[in-house]
């Protein structure tokens, strides 16, 4: 969901010395018929990624991702040291339009995607449930958790509240059913401008954290904690969690769709 990850990092390369998928227990024959099992990120459109198989196991680790995600907002918020960029912005409008924090990441969410369209970017289903989810799960569980009292209970809540942020974005990427909508615009804009990916997402965060801090959001320890701290967990996160999808999925035999250890590579 935030810009925070740099797309650009080559997170989906196979984890070192782990071979590919062996069928140990199948006859010699229909294993040279399996298809092989790649650990990457793939450059797929909406229906190819409904297509590309283990959907249901995907669909499932996405819905996990985003309602986790939404969890992890609602921590962050709770500590009151400051959010996330995106979140600073969605607090302030909170505070100055009749509706919650989570309807207002909905709202914004709706917004970024108008954008999609003059960059010609194709939501898949995980754009559409990340747009929806992870606001009604946020505004669930600050219906639920209440802000510590000691400080250092508030520190704590922040800490895992980024970490397990990272655990969440590296499930719903690695379900490779679609980028969220922020991640979307981001890789967008670098695609039809040939401006670079840590250009464009610092100039996104640096512009909603300030419209957010005027309208009353909150800028502290914790946007800055999650400025530096977000990338890194992502890429050490994200190899674990991508589903692998059969090569013949992601690659047709006629070899017209490439295979990238990063979506934003083929699209640059």
């Amino acid at each position: 969901m935030s810009g925070a990850f740099d797309p650009t990092a080559r997170l989906g390369t196979p984890s070192p010395g782990r071979p590919p998928r062996q069928w140990p227990h199948l006859p010699a024959r229909r294993r040279a018929a399996e298809p092989a099992l790649r650990r990457e990120l793939a450059l797929l459109g909406p229906l190819a990624q409904l297509k590309a198989g283990r959907l249901a196991r995907r669909l499932t680790q996405l819905i996990v991702g985003l309602v986790l995600y939404g969890m992890t907002m609602a921590m962050v918020v709770r500590a009151t040291l400051g959010n996330d960029p995106w979140d600073v912005l969605h607090q302030g409008m909170a505070k100055h339009l009749p509706i919650s924090f989570g309807t207002a990441v909905i709202v914004m969410s709706g917004v970024v995607l108008l954008g999609w369209i003059p960059l010609r970017q194709l939501p898949g289903v995980g754009t559409v449930l990340n747009s929806v989810l992870i606001g009604l799960s946020a505004d669930f569980f600050l219906g639920v958790l209440g802000t510590p009292g000691a400080t250092a209970g508030r520190l704590a809540m922040m800490s895992a509240g980024v970490f397990l942020n990272g655990v969440a974005t590296a499930l719903y990427i690695g379900s490779q059913l679609g980028p969220g909508p922020r991640d979307g615009l981001m890789t967008g804009l670098h695609r039809r401008t040939g401006v670079s990916i840590r250009l464009v997402r610092t100039s996104m965060e640096v512009t909603v954290v300030l419209v957010g801090w005027l309208l009353g959001g909150v800028v502290g320890l914790g946007t800055i904690v999650y400025a530096v701290a977000i990338g890194p967990l992502v890429q050490w996160l994200l190899p674990l969690a991508i589903v692998e999808l059969p090569e013949r999925a992601v690659v047709d035999r006629a070899g017209a769709g490439p295979v990238c250890a990063v979506a934003a590579e083929c699209a640059a």
